[in-house]
This record gives C-alpha cells, structure tokens and sequence, in this order.
C-alpha cells in the first residue's frame, strides 16, 4: 500500500482520475447536442470541479520528485491514453492511423522529457 501512496505513485493515479472526470467535462455533452448550450457549459464546469480536487493534489504531491515539466508531461500523456477509450467506449469514435502516429510523437517527445 505505501507504494501507491509514494510521491511517484499516487500523483499519477490522481491525475488518471482526474483526466476521466476532465475529459468527461470537456466531451461528455457532445453526445447531448440537442441540449442547451448554457446547461452544457454548466455541467461541464460541476464535473470539473471534482478534475481539479484530484489535479490540484496530484501536482502538489508529485513536486516534490517531478518537475513541472515532468509532471506536464506525465498528464498530457495520460490524458492521450484516456481520451482514446474514452473516444472509443464514449463517443464510439474510431482511433485512426493517423491518430496512432501522432500519440507515438507525443509518447516520444515524453521520452526525452524525462531522459537524464
């Protein structure tokens, strides 16, 4: 259990939480067009209050052996991966090719982030 809570651990666990709940906020309500634009945006902004009580600790907590460019990268990487099942199991969107190649771009940018 003290591994998940390390200061390398649970700042990612925190922001895959926080990732879902945000990618849910930003591209949930594309599959209720037919709904009002005000109530989209103020749903949007509830969930994503929840994003920012996991985001908020995951970065304070992983400052301590990440850099902030470390701890962007790691989130915008996480982010990739959770979008794609979300795109797939959510909006029924296929991933494509191209869309492969340029997470692997961005997966090899993380690389020379976090090369030493």
């Amino acid at each position: 259990m003290a591994f998940l809570t390390s200061p390398y651990v649970l700042p990612v666990l925190l922001l895959v939480a926080s990732n879902v709940f945000m990618t849910f906020a930003w591209y949930g309500h594309l599959n209720y067009t037919g709904k009002p634009l005000w109530m989209a945006v103020t749903a949007s902004w509830g969930i994503a209050f929840f994003e920012y009580w996991l985001a908020v600790p995951a970065n304070r907590i992983g400052y301590q052996v990440y850099s902030a460019a470390e701890l962007k990268t790691i989130q915008e990487v996480i982010t990739f991966a959770v979008f794609a099942v979300f795109s797939v199991m959510y909006l029924k969107q296929a991933i494509t090719m191209n869309h492969m190649i340029g997470f692997a771009l961005i997966a090899a940018g993380a690389f020379f982030v976090f090369r030493s």
